[in-house]
């Protein structure tokens, strides 16, 4: 399997994997390949991996020509039997670190395009050169190229709902991206007039982009709140402590949002834990901060049957977001 994610985490990535089963043999800036396939079968619901190829086949060639007819030879030899009534994913990848294999891995993409056009001109109107919004498991062409001579093409790939987010020029921060993905991975977003709590909201920016929806937000931290979320009709802003506010008696949010610049574990033990365990809450989006402690020690604890996610949580997605750095982001659902 070829799995990737963002470049300078290829070893956690790699950590994750071999943690879960897999053996990486081989791996780049951005991209692990591992041999063989748990003994489930089914993949796991990893951390780091943004897209994971599966059963890829090795392509090579010393041309941009060579290249794009053996992997159209591919794409039609498996796609022989297959009937294709609505749009399908067609992804063209490559490693991060080579100057100019972008450009030849764009001229090979289209070379492709053009010998469907040819060759299966209703699919080929079909073909969606993105990646799908969310968790997925779908099958299409997905090519990814781990230098200028070799790829690997797969017929079906599985989607982790990491994607680059589009900015707003309001927003405060730009933690405001992270939000915005996030609830792409959770697949929900606040509603109009749903209730949030955001703990150590300032500058604002996933505030801000709760009010955007129409959620009423009460924003709690010392701090300011800076652009579209300073002096926000949806906002009520708290200056306190996020650690020691509390909701009002019988008050249950529909969100609540933590990002704060604090020990993992102090952040879990003494915010996160009674707002899940009280049932303060219904959803939550949580970052993490991994830089000064053992990253996949960390993912371990938040996966433990024992931690407080597993016990009063479900649907609980660890990710490492396109827009994350040294940090995780946990959403889920508190259990009713």
């Amino acid at each position: 399997m070829i799995f990737t994610c963002q470049p300078g985490f290829v070893d956690l990535l790699a950590g994750e994997l071999t943690a879960h089963g897999y053996a990486p043999v081989e791996q780049g800036a951005g991209w692990v390949r591992t041999d063989g396939k748990p003994a489930a079968g089914e993949l796991p619901n990893l951390c780091f991996p943004q897209m994971a190829l599966l059963d890829p086949v090795e392509i090579t060639g010393d041309s941009v020509n060579a290249l794009a007819a053996r992997i159209t030879e591919q794409f039609l030899t498996t796609a022989k039997t297959e009937r294709f009534e609505g749009e399908w994913p067609f992804l063209f990848e490559e490693a991060a670190e080579l100057d100019g294999l972008g450009r030849r891995v764009k001229g090979v993409e289209k070379m492709v395009q053009e010998n469907l056009k040819k060759r299966m001109s209703r699919v080929s109107k079909l073909a969606l050169a993105d990646k799908p919004r969310g968790v997925a498991r779908l099958r299409g062409l997905y090519v990814f190229f781990v230098d200028f001579k070799r790829a690997y093409v797969a017929r079906e790939a599985v989607f982790g709902g990491q994607r680059r987010m589009a900015d707003d020029e309001q927003a405060p921060s730009r933690s405001y991206l992270k939000i915005e993905e996030a609830y792409i991975v959770l697949g929900r977003e606040p509603a109009f007039e749903e209730t949030v709590a955001d703990l150590g909201a300032a500058p604002g920016g996933w505030s801000y982009s709760a009010s955007k929806r129409g959620a009423k937000i009460i924003a709690v931290d010392n701090g300011p709140l800076k652009g579209g979320a300073f002096d926000n009709y949806k906002i009520e802003h708290r200056m306190e402590d996020a650690f020691a506010f509390r909701p009002a008696a019988g008050q249950v949010f529909d969100w609540m949002f933590c990002d704060l610049v604090e020990e993992p574990h102090h952040v879990v033990d003494n915010l996160i834990a009674p707002w899940l365990e009280g049932k303060w809450c219904r959803r939550f989006v949580v970052i993490l901060k991994f830089g000064r402690v053992d990253p996949l020690a960390l993912l371990r604890q938040v996966r433990a049957p024992e931690s407080v996610f597993s016990r009063c949580a479900t649907n609980v997605r660890v990710r490492h977001l396109y827009h994350d750095r040294e940090e995780f982001t946990i959403v889920g659902e508190v259990r009713p």
